[in-house]
């Protein structure tokens, strides 16, 4: 299986598209002002304390305060924070944390309010985003991940992903680590270490801690709550720190500022693959030409179709998501019904599994499958359901079929689910239900084209539109374009664009900067 990742970068954001054999399984939009992330590190203050929730409202800087809860702020919460009062006092550095003497565990069944205190500073991590109208949910057990390990300060323990399934070599991986990590830390070997040696593993392991201590070392007793402790990695090589494997085929991206980090990262995680990052130069914008586009457009709308005529209706609400899968002219064939029903449900589970990832959907999924007589084929769905989801890296739990039909799925969710509309608004009526004529619009353009001669010096000019209009002005020996062209005295090569709706244009320069008219 081929696996490239396609990034595209503009100003106000980078959408990073994951393609397995050219089909699009993973879609992730970075707004690049959005300060918080899952994984930063935050010194909060407690705003208020809630008993009846067990739990505290944390001011961490967002617009709403965030939820930490009791049975998240970890056993070792007391030393923690008493490592954070020293590193104000300046004697952390007299004292490691490696020599630090721990405090007795907190009560697992305790409360809130015999730990916290309103206007307390606490060291809490993000671990899910603001969603809908929810601040963002907090812990304060807090971990540093890498590409092959997972730090856990106060810790002291080292596990081994369950993934990992050779017995001989999930215990060289734990003796090794519990050889390497200095006391009080601990270590979450993750599934790409499998078969790493020593020295790339100590490695890595002494860059985290060098990254968490540093992180405590900037601490002072004048400094000001809350504020960001330690940084996550931005959302482009955060995704390819948890996926990139060795069957990576390509890593395309049309930023040169942005393919540089991306190299400096894959540099020092694996070398070897430094060669896969490549720089897309053409004018002809990414996703149009990995087909990203066209497959957005496809696989985010309420209905989707998949093979043989079958389709989904996706529904969302507050508390779940429904998934309805239905035969359409499957139904029609010659078949018998249980034969049939399996065969649409199968297709169905593939399709529903890639849904979740692409959308990242979380919390509660429940999937009305076509009813299922046998038990053999209704155990069949379920193991093939599970199948199809042991590649997804977000926690979830799958439920066999109902006697309803129904399979019930929860999913991690971390961040606000992948929304994209794909129905368009009417470019000409704006939803009004009135038309202009369509001959008009070369008239626009030509105004549009007077307005730009005036304002730039250059002749030689791109316009983007949408197939169709392309096609027309492109037309014949004495096209419309040529036409245009020999009256304005310029050079304009026309460019069609998938992605645009039918009335919709743009001139840009030959390099693909759009002109800006304002």
């Amino acid at each position: 299986m081929s696996k490239d990742l396609i990034i595209s970068v503009n100003d106000s954001e980078i959408s990073i598209a994951l393609l397995e054999d050219k089909q699009l399984v993973e879609l992730n939009k970075e707004k690049r002002n959005v300060k918080f992330s899952v994984g930063d590190i935050y010194l909060g203050k407690v705003k208020k304390i809630m008993p009846g929730l067990n739990a505290a409202f944390i001011n961490v800087g967002f617009e709403k305060d965030a939820f930490l809860h009791y049975l998240d702020l970890g056993a070792q919460f007391r030393t923690l924070h008493r490592c954070y009062i020293q590193a104000t006092q300046g004697k952390l550095k007299m004292t490691p944390l490696s020599k630090f003497k721990p405090e007795p565990d907190i009560d697992k069944e305790g409360k809130i309010s015999d730990v916290l205190t309103t206007g307390q500073t606490v060291i809490v991590q993000i671990t899910k985003e603001p969603i809908s109208t929810k601040g963002p949910r907090l812990a304060s057990e807090v971990s540093i991940a890498g590409r092959n390990l997972v730090l856990m300060p106060f810790a002291d323990k080292v596990s081994v992903s369950s993934k990992i399934e050779n017995p001989d070599e999930r215990n060289r991986l734990k003796l090794l680590i519990q050889s390497i990590k200095p006391k009080n830390y601990g270590v979450i070997v993750r599934t790409v270490a499998e078969g790493k040696k020593v020295a790339a593993l100590d490695a890595e392991l002494k860059e985290l801690l060098n990254r968490w201590e540093t992180a405590f070392g900037s601490i002072r007793k004048d400094i000001k709550q809350p504020r960001l402790l330690l940084g996550e990695m931005n959302r482009t090589t955060t995704i390819l720190r948890d996926i990139l494997s060795t069957d990576f085929s390509n890593i395309i991206v049309d930023d040169e500022m942005i393919a540089g980090e991306v190299r400096s990262y894959i540099r020092e995680i694996a070398p070897e693959k430094e060669k896969i990052v490549k720089v897309y130069k053409e004018q002809y914008p990414i996703f149009d030409q990995f087909g990203v586009s066209r497959q957005i457009k496809g696989l985010f709308g309420r209905t989707i179709s998949f093979k043989g005529g079958s389709y989904l209706i996706i529904e969302h609400t507050e508390a779940l998501h429904v998934v309805d899968v239905n035969s359409g002219n499957r139904s029609k064939s010659g078949s018998d019904q249980e034969s049939n029903a399996l065969s649409v449900n199968l297709e169905a589970a593939r399709e529903i599994a890639r849904q979740l990832r692409l959308r990242d959907m979380g919390g509660i999924i429940v999937i009305d499958f076509i009813d299922l007589q046998s038990n053999e084929n209704r155990q069949s769905l379920f193991d093939k359901m599970k199948e199809l989801m042991s590649d997804d890296r977000a926690k979830h739990n799958i439920l066999p079929l109902s006697k309803f039909g129904l399979m019930q799925i929860t999913r991690q969710r971390v961040r606000p689910e992948m929304t994209i509309i794909t129905d368009e608004k009417c470019p000409v009526c704006r939803g009004e239900g009135k038309t202009a004529s369509t001959i008009l619009l070369t008239d626009e353009m030509e105004r549009t084209l007077t307005t730009i001669i005036e304002k730039v010096k250059t002749r030689k000019f791109l316009l983007r539109t949408h197939p169709y209009v392309a096609a027309y002005l492109k037309e014949g020996l004495f096209s419309m374009i040529g036409k245009i062209n020999k009256k304005f005295g310029v050079s304009i090569k026309v460019q069609a664009i998938e992605s645009y709706h039918f009335l919709q244009y743009g001139f840009f320069d030959r390099d693909g900067n759009e002109i800006d008219l304002t």
